[in-house]
């Protein structure tokens, strides 16, 4: 494939389109209020591909409706394949949905993705991993990055740092408080995934799930846990089928609160840091259990949330 030593260098176009007649992700990016959401997932979206946020480059994002068309750079074999994996399997297609629906602070977006190196369709070969790599290093890229992802990547990086900063000067306001017990991961060690979320139109900062938001989840959620646990499985491979049935019939006798609290507990142990307030908050949002997301963020109190 390529010289010993010459750098592994390969272009390929990711073709993005909403299922949803309402989500219009062209008019999205060429809106100027929506278009730093819309990279953000793209970029969090890539980096979790290929495991690194310098993996994958992104080019340009070229507005053709109803497609929003992302032309790709990969400097190596190793990241490139690691895309092709995550492509293959789904993940990436989830990891953009989860992404997009944060950032636009959607109920869902679902998405339809196809790949391509030059005139060949890589959806058709995808089981074929040497070949697609074969066709990606065959497509050298023929433009710089574009000005526009360059300041929208230094926008990037300046929110973060900000949330960075905010972050750690309130994990260190919070240093006396007592630490949560295992499963549950120390907070303070590493920001979060993603640093901040919209719920019904408010901002919020994320973190790790606590003790107290699990207690109030397996309380409060009663029969919907069920279908809870089917969002959740959708980035979650712990909770893949036939997990959750067996949930529901292993604990069948102790009844709904320790069927919920076993899913949940499941949730953290397997997503460690990853385990967010964001991603449960999104998941109740889409089974409609509103009251119980305000109650998870301290908007008011709640006795019973059907």
């Amino acid at each position: 494939m390529a010289g010993s030593s010459a750098p592994w260098i390969g272009s390929a176009y990711l073709f993005l389109q909403s299922t949803c007649k309402t989500i219009v992700l062209p008019s999205l990016y060429e809106s100027s209020q929506k278009k730093p959401s819309v990279f953000k997932a793209l970029k969090l979206a890539l980096a979790d591909s290929t495991g690194s946020v310098n993996g994958v480059d992104m080019l340009k994002v070229h507005c053709s409706h109803p497609h929003l068309i992302v032309q790709l750079k990969f400097c190596k074999q190793e990241n490139c394949r690691r895309f092709l994996q995550s492509y293959r399997e789904g993940a990436l297609q989830e990891s953009l949905q989860n992404h997009l629906q944060l950032s636009l602070a959607m109920t869902t977006v679902p998405l339809e993705m196809e790949l391509k190196a030059g005139n060949e369709h890589l959806d058709n070969m995808l089981k074929d991993e040497d070949r697609c790599l074969e066709c990606i290093y065959r497509e050298k890229p023929d433009r710089l990055r574009d000005e526009e992802i360059t300041e929208l990547e230094e926008c990037l990086k300046s929110l973060f740092v900000h949330q960075s900063i905010s972050n750690n000067m309130a994990v260190n306001d919070c240093a006396s408080l007592n630490s949560p017990s295992l499963p549950y991961p120390s907070q303070g060690s590493s920001l979060s995934p993603q640093v901040t979320f919209i719920f019904q139109g408010q901002q919020f900062a994320n973190r790790t799930l606590t003790p107290d938001d699990h207690q109030k989840f397996a309380k409060l959620v009663s029969k919907k846990w069920k279908q809870v646990g089917r969002s959740l499985q959708k980035s979650c491979r712990a909770l893949r089928d036939p997990v959750i049935d067996n949930l529901a019939l292993e604990y069948d006798r102790e009844g709904l609160y320790e069927q919920a609290y076993q899913l949940l507990l499941r949730f953290i142990q397997s997503e460690g840091k990853k385990a967010t307030i964001a991603r449960l908050i999104a998941a109740l949002e889409e089974n409609s259990l509103i009251s119980l997301a305000e109650e998870l963020l301290g908007l008011h109190s709640t006795e019973d949330c059907s």
